[in-house]
């Protein structure tokens, strides 16, 4: 953080960041009608997901295809549904290139040279977009999830559910965090594009999103303990389908926590060398 922000009294900070938040909410409801048709349509691979695992559990003898790595039919498209609504809370589009693009293109020195902090920008930013979108896409995911009821499992016990929207929250933190992060990397390199392409290859398959991270090897499912994607699709997912037990469950999101922390840090750190190796460029 820059000092001059530092300097800013605490009631006067907290004045910017709710402007910042409610500019933001009025400059994202312009898109309304984007949000609530781009949901919709989000949720159509629903329905070949649904085709393509009723085949699947189909074939052979009914007691060869009960489950598959410990999933019935129901709970893997529940967990599909459940997987794409994690990642609507912790995809981050555009975040880590906008970043990249105002450091090549100099326009980032406005928060330099003025008592704004970047980061915390940002996050107001993706808070107010995040908050217009899920009002707006209400209906639709009302609607999906009321379509797919059947699928769904029962509804879970309160300190269960209170475990799953808080993972959609550190999801949302840590999908912020990380993207934050590749952005600033851009202080060092100033084109990431490639970065980011092997970024969302591994976060695609590694968050879960492509599949449940049961059906993995145990030698990679080792190695996926170490590394934050899961937290991103998987781990909300696997909570509201019951599959961690109450220790585990604890664990995970102490593990969590201490991610969204330690990312923190690593962002602060990051901003704080790139300013000072920074030399403007452009408007």
């Amino acid at each position: 953080m820059m000092s001059s922000e530092s300097a800013i009294h605490p009631f006067a900070r907290f004045r910017v960041s709710l402007m910042i938040l409610r500019t933001a909410i009025a400059e994202r409801l312009m898109y309304r009608a984007d949000f609530a048709m781009g949901t919709l349509f989000r949720f159509l691979p629903i329905v070949t997901q649904i085709f393509l695992w009723g085949a699947i559990f189909s074939v052979g003898t009914q007691s060869e295809t009960k489950s598959i790595a410990g999933y019935s039919y129901e709970e893997m498209i529940a967990y599909y549904l459940l997987a794409m609504l994690a990642r609507a809370f912790s995809s981050m589009p555009g975040l880590a290139s906008g970043i990249a693009r105002q450091v090549r293109d100099g326009t980032i020195k406005k928060f330099l040279t003025q008592p704004i902090d970047l980061l915390g920008y940002l996050f107001w930013h993706r808070v107010a977009h995040k908050l217009v979108y899920y009002t707006v896409a209400a209906g639709p995911f009302a609607l999906v999830f009321f379509l797919c009821r059947g699928f769904l499992p029962e509804w879970p016990g309160g300190w269960v559910f209170l475990a799953f929207l808080a993972s959609l929250v550190m999801g949302f933190l840590m999908g912020f965090l990380i993207e934050s992060l590749l952005g600033l990397v851009s202080f060092w390199f100033l084109e990431v594009s490639s970065l980011l392409f092997i970024y969302m290859m591994f976060n695609y398959f590694l968050s879960g999103h492509m599949i449940p991270l049961d059906f993995l090897p145990e030698p990679i499912l080792v190695w996926i303990e170490f590394i934050p994607f899961k937290y991103l699709a998987y781990v909300p997912a696997a909570i509201l389908l019951d599959r961690y037990t109450g220790p585990e469950l604890i664990q995970v999101l102490v593990i969590e926590v201490a991610w969204i922390i330690g990312l923190l840090i690593l962002n602060r750190v990051a901003f704080s060398r790139g300013v000072k190796r920074y030399s403007a460029f452009g408007g």
